[in-house]
C-alpha cells in the first residue's frame, strides 16, 4: 500500500500555518496541477487530487484537530469515519473537487465546474474487508496479502465496454455536453437546473458497438491479491484506505478503494487500554507475605518481576515501554500488572493448624484505627 504523504507536506506549509496561508498554498498547488494546464498528465491529476484532499482536512478546524492528533490511520477508523476524509468518501472525482472548492480557482481557468460535469467519470464502488491482528502483529506492524473478489476491467476491451475505438457515437440526449438542463415553473418563477445526462452518464458519448465479452459494461467478475502494509500501533476499528483497489468502474472509469478494517484478536492475558496493556497477576498468600520473583507475559515472551514482601491485593506494578507503540510514533505504552492474591478454597488439617497458630501472632492481627485503601483508591493514587 502506497504511503500517504503528510498533508502539511503536500501543501508545503508549517504545522502551525493559519487558514489564509493554507488556502493560498492550496490555490498555488491546484493551479500548478490543474487538468487544464496538464492535459492527459495522470501524475499531475493525482497531485491535484492529493492537494484537494489535504486542503479538505486542513481547512476544516475539527478535521484538522483530529488529523493533528491521530494522523492518517487514526482518521481512517473511529476518528475519521472509515471511508476517508472530508465529504469525498475515501476517493473523490474531479467533479467533487470543483463543486466543493471551485471558487478558489477564480478565473484562472475557463473549465471550472461545467467542465468537470461534461467530463464526468464513472467511479467503482469501495470494498470493505476486515483483517484480524494479534497483539504481536499490532506491536510490530505487518504486511498482509489479501485475495479480493471484485469486478475488474474486461480484458478484451480494456474496460471501455466498446468493441473498438470507432464504436462510439455522440450522445443524442445531451449532444455531447454530458449534462442536461431542465426548466421548471415554481412559486418563485421559472427555475433552471443542470444535471448529469441520464443516457450517457456524463461522458457525452454512447457506445454504438458493444464489446461481445462484457456486453458493453467494461467490467467482469474476477479477483486480485492486494498487499496491504499495516503500521504498528493500529487500533480495533481503524480503517486503512488502499486507493484504486476496489471494484472497477463501468466504461473505463476510476476504480473504487479498498477499505481495510482492523479487528484486534482478544488476548485474555494482556487486555489493551489505549497503548497500555493490563495483566491481572495472581500470587499466593505466602508470596504476598514473603515476596519473591514471578513470571508475567509480555507481547514477545515473558518477563520476571520482583514481588516485595508485604504486597497487598490491588497493587499495580508497571513495566515501562513494554506496551504497544503509538500509531503516530509518539512513544510506547506500558504493561500494568495488577496484583491479586489467591486464597485457598480448602485446607488440610495440618495447614489449618498452622494458620490458626499464625492468627494469634501480632503481625497477623488487624491494626486498630488503620483504614486500608481499597483497590480503586490504590489505582487512583498510582496515576497521581
Amino acid at each position: 500500500m502506497a504511503e500517504k504523504r503528510d498533508y502539511y507536506e503536500v501543501l508545503g506549509v508549517e504545522r502551525n500555518a493559519d487558514a489564509d496561508t493554507i488556502k493560498k498554498a492550496y490555490r498555488k498547488a491546484a493551479i500548478k496541477y490543474h487538468p487544464d494546464k496538464n492535459p492527459g498528465d495522470k501524475e499531475a491529476e493525482e497531485k491535484f487530487k492529493e492537494a484537494a484532499e489535504a486542503y479538505d482536512v486542513l481547512s476544516n478546524e475539527d478535521k484538522r484537530a483530529r488529523y493533528d492528533r491521530f494522523g492518517h490511520a487514526g482518521m481512517g477508523g473511529a476518528a475519521g469515519g472509515g471511508a476517508g476524509f472530508g465529504g469525498f468518501g475515501g476517493g473523490f472525482s474531479m467533479e467533487d473537487i470543483f463543486e466543493q472548492f471551485g471558487d478558489i480557482f477564480g478565473g484562472a481557468f475557463g473549465g471550472g465546474r461545467s467542465r468537470s460535469r461534461s467530463e464526468r467519470v464513472n467511479r467503482g464502488s469501495d470494498i470493505r474487508v476486515t483483517v484480524k491482528l494479534t497483539l504481536q502483529e499490532i506491536a510490530e506492524g505487518v504486511t498482509k496479502k489479501l485475495k479480493i473478489n471484485k469486478t475488474v476491467a474486461c480484458d478484451k476491451c480494456g474496460g471501455t465496454g466498446a468493441k473498438d475505438s470507432s464504436s462510439y457515437d455522440t450522445c443524442s440526449t445531451c449532444n455531447g455536453s454530458g449534462y442536461v438542463v431542465t426548466v421548471q415553473n415554481s412559486f418563485f418563477g421559472r427555475m433552471q437546473t443542470q444535471s448529469v445526462c441520464p443516457t450517457c452518464g456524463g461522458t457525452g458519448r454512447v457506445i454504438k458497438h458493444k464489446c461481445d465479452k462484457c456486453g458493453g459494461e467494461g467490467v467482469e467478475r474476477g479477483s486480485e491479491v492486494v498487499e496491504v502494509k499495516i503500521p504498528a500501533g493500529v487500533g480495533d476499528g481503524m480503517a486503512l484506505t488502499v486507493r484504486g483497489k476496489g471494484n472497477a468502474a463501468r466504461n473505463g472509469g476510476v476504480s473504487g478503494d479498498l477499505l481495510v478494517v482492523i479487528s484486534e484478536e482478544y488476548n485474555p492475558q494482556l487486555v489493551r487500554d489505549g497503548n497500555d496493556l493490563i495483566h491481572n497477576l495472581n500470587i499466593t498468600v505466602t508470596t504476598a507475605i514473603l515476596g519473591g520473583e514471578v513470571e508475567v507475559p509480555t507481547i514477545d515472551g515473558k518477563a520476571r518481576i520482583k514481588i516485595t514482601p508485604g504486597t497487598h491485593a490491588g497493587k499495580v506494578l508497571r513495566l515501562r515501554g513494554k506496551g504497544l507503540p503509538d500509531v503516530n510514533g509518539y512513544g510506547r505504552g506500558d504493561i500494568m500488572v495488577v496484583v491479586d492474591i489467591t486464597i485457598p478454597d480448602s485446607l488440610t488439617k495440618e495447614e489449618r493448624e498452622l494458620v490458626e497458630k499464625l492468627s494469634d501472632k501480632p503481625h497477623f492481627k488487624r491494626a486498630e484505627g488503620v483504614e486500608s485503601q481499597n483497590i480503586f483508591e490504590r489505582m487512583k493514587n498510582f496515576f497521581r
